[in-house]
């Protein structure tokens, strides 16, 4: 396995309250309080992660590769990094992972390779994390995998265009000390599962598509499949989204949230209702 080199920071600054640091603090989350050094704080034994990259190359799959696996083994995760789909047919890999952080756009997978990502998660409790259509436009076909994700894409209006995300919920460890900021990238309008725990939206203004005009679009969640937690975040189109310190912290938090699947309780995460901007 190849080592890559680290490109991005690790979290933004601002602050974030007692509740949402004790939450964070089990995954080894840096203090957010400018100038504070990292907080010395538990970790989970022997942390694994398994990285898929590939698909659509215009999502810079390996780019992103690039800025993630390098964090996940300074938070004391042992990556296995792959570049093909073969390790989800392999049962004792995927049972021995804490998490799995996917980035594989378009594609198809094999009845074996799907069987075993989805079993992972369901039945063994694997968290799943992932990003823009890395996870949210994959095998278009397999409609039980879009069943676990929570959402699939459909459209970008405009293509890149400058948007603003809203959080929504600033209690959640995952969003707790971020305010609303701004982008030009793609607006992903998706068709979602309207049961799962929306931590940020974006709003259409209807420029481009005048029917969608003041559509608000999750654009980041968490829910659960079976045992296992899932994460998502509709932004990421290229790597450089991530120099945008807030959608790095967001992503970076979820997949830390993902990871203690195994070894932590769930709360319910079901939300059907989110604040309409």
């Amino acid at each position: 396995m190849s080592d890559f080199p680290l490109r991005r920071r690790d979290f933004v600054t601002g602050s974030v309250t007692a509740a949402a640091a004790a939450a964070l603090a089990p995954v080894s989350v840096a203090q957010t309080k400018p100038g504070a050094p990292k907080a010395a704080v538990a970790r989970l034994p022997a942390k694994k992660a398994l990285f898929v990259w590939g698909g659509w190359p215009g999502h810079e799959p390996d780019k992103c590769r690039d800025i993630f696996v390098p964090w996940l083994k300074k938070e004391g995760f042992e990556v296995v990094v792959s570049d093909n789909l073969t390790p989800y047919a392999d049962a004792a890999l995927m049972g021995s992972l804490d998490v799995i952080v996917q980035i594989w756009t378009q594609g198809t997978i094999e009845k074996e390779q799907l069987k075993g990502l989805i079993n992972a998660v369901k039945v063994d409790g694997v968290g799943l994390a992932g990003w823009h259509g890395g996870l949210g436009d994959s095998f278009r076909t397999a409609n039980d995998y879009e069943y676990m994700i929570g959402g699939i894409w459909v459209s970008h209006p405009g293509g890149k265009i400058d948007y603003e995300v809203n959080i929504v919920d600033h209690e959640d460890a995952v969003t707790a000390g971020l305010k609303d900021f701004k982008l030009h990238t793609e607006q992903y309008f998706m068709n979602v599962n309207p049961n799962m725990k929306v931590l940020a939206t974006t709003t259409f203004s209807g420029e481009h598509d005048p029917w969608i005009a003041g559509s608000v679009m999750p654009v980041t969640w968490k829910k659960v499949h079976g045992k296992g937690r899932v994460f998502y975040t509709s932004l990421g189109h290229t790597a450089d989204v991530f120099n945008t310190p807030e959608a790095l912290t967001m992503t970076q938090r979820g997949i830390l949230w993902a990871a203690r699947s195994k070894h932590e309780p769930t709360p319910d995460l079901v939300a059907p209702v989110y604040p309409r901007r």
